[in-house]
């Protein structure tokens, strides 16, 4: 395995560049970019075949950045190893799905011993209930819940009910939220998006939500909001502002869906736990089946009733896969072996150690950067500060990040592009220290 001695050393007087040396920021980028390629022609040979093949050479556009992203070989707990034969310590977690690390071996049991028994069932199950009652037991909004394969089925799924059940179309969201590949509101028109009467308005801006319910008050079937903006930047939502959307949903007779699918991690309970406030209806997903392919949707019985035939339910809910036997047994042993409170807050108190640590090292060493996040999630940004909505980071320079990602990789160290990070279970105290000390020798370069 590469040691990374060589990629260090090209780093550190590609890091020197735009400082030492004066050059831009756009030519310390495209630096820093040649030397990434030189030292992995097998994945760039990879990104050619692939690209050939998949518009853009992949089919999952997150994870796709210039000049092409390294090929994963294998995974095993907290690290990866690529095909050019370089290891990583893995700070991105799958974008939260990978909150167990990789391959961990109560998850990897369980849903070895339920291949065993067949798969693609077209039936029901015994652990498809089993994850269910864990789940309800878990969060205080859900009386009943039903699964998907996605986070993005799951926010669908949860705005049908809303709309169902009102009898109303406009759905309020905010600027930079992200609910899925078919529900994201960044800074214009997203032609991929599903045509809902969407009513789109400022995060964390209490007063332009609360004018908005009051103009539009008897239109409003739902309010789809995430406690933390996760790709959005891991923006926290204010308490006063969540708050807020609870009691005016309640007054105007609006569905308030919380959005947990990140911030579900924050606790057993979520981050409606933490904060104290139960929405109507939750969405979930990511690393509840131990990283597996996974969503679900639940909330109040007298919502989740329209499923239910029995109860004059008239609404299906179609999915193959949705009580598929790998997921629903891995989703089982991670919430009965592995994801208990102690796991949970000993990594979420990691992650707010780490996000300190860096935001400390920025202000000492003046750089225009900062980050934002809530426990174990948090977003890198090339602006100082502070966060808390989208306009904040009209003027991030966006090069900065990219210039501390191509450093991170070149010692060994893998976060998102945009500056993601996403702490798994087995992250260590050494490895925060490492963290921090390689964002130290960036700002010092």
């Amino acid at each position: 395995m590469k040691t990374g001695t060589g990629r260090v050393e090209t780093r550190a007087r590609d890091g020197a560049v735009w400082k030492d040396f004066m050059m831009d920021l756009d030519q310390a980028v495209q630096v820093a970019r040649t030397a990434y390629a030189a030292a992995r022609p097998q994945s760039a040979g990879w990104a050619d075949r692939a690209r050939r093949v998949m518009p853009g050479g992949n089919t999952r556009s997150v994870l796709q950045f210039d000049p092409f992203p390294f090929r994963v070989e294998r995974a095993q707990g907290r690290l990866l190893f690529d095909i050019d034969g370089y290891e990583y310590l893995d700070l991105l977690g799958n974008y939260t799905a990978g909150l167990l690390g990789h391959s961990p071996e109560p998850v990897l049991a369980a849903v070895r011993a339920a291949l065993e028994r067949g798969w693609s069932l077209g039936s029901v199950h015994s652990d498809e209930v089993r994850l269910a009652e864990l789940i309800v037991d878990r969060f205080p909004s859900i009386d009943q819940v039903r699964f998907t394969n996605s986070g993005t089925e799951a926010n669908l799924m949860a705005l049908a009910v809303a709309t169902h059940h009102t009898g109303r179309s406009k759905i309020v969201v905010f600027e930079n939220g992200y609910h899925g590949g078919v529900i994201t509101f960044g800074s214009g028109p997203n032609p991929v998006n599903v045509p809902h009467d969407w009513l789109i308005l400022p995060y964390n801006d209490r007063a332009a939500f609360e004018a908005a319910m009051a103009e539009h008050s008897d239109q409003v079937a739902a309010v789809l909001v995430e406690p933390m903006q996760g790709s959005g930047g891991c923006i926290p939502g204010d308490p006063d502002f969540l708050a807020a959307l609870r009691s005016a949903s309640t007054r105007h007779g609006s569905v308030l869906i919380f959005d947990e699918v990140m911030t579900s991690r924050l606790s057993v309970g979520g981050a409606q736990e933490q904060l104290g406030i139960t929405p109507d209806m939750t969405t979930l997903g990511k690393y509840l089946a131990g990283g597996l392919s996974f969503g679900a949707f639940g909330g109040r019985d007298d919502l989740m009733a329209a499923f239910d035939p029995r109860r004059g339910g008239t609404l299906g809910h179609a999915g193959t896969f949705n009580n598929n036997v790998a997921s629903m047994a891995g989703g089982v042993a991670a919430l009965t072996e592995v994801l208990d409170a102690d796991v949970l807050h000993a990594t979420n108190h990691r992650g707010d150690d780490l996000r300190d640590r860096l935001n400390a090292v920025f202000a000492d060493h003046q750089m225009q950067m900062c980050v934002t996040g809530v426990g174990s999630l948090m977003n890198i940004h090339g602006i100082a500060g502070p966060v808390c909505c989208a306009s904040d980071l009209a003027d991030a320079d966006d090069r900065l990040k990219e210039l501390l990602f191509f450093h991170l990789l070149a010692v060994g160290i893998y976060t998102a592009r945009r500056g993601f990070i996403a702490l798994s279970i087995g992250i260590t105290d050494e490895d925060v220290d490492r963290v921090v000390a390689a964002v130290e020798s960036f700002c010092v370069a």
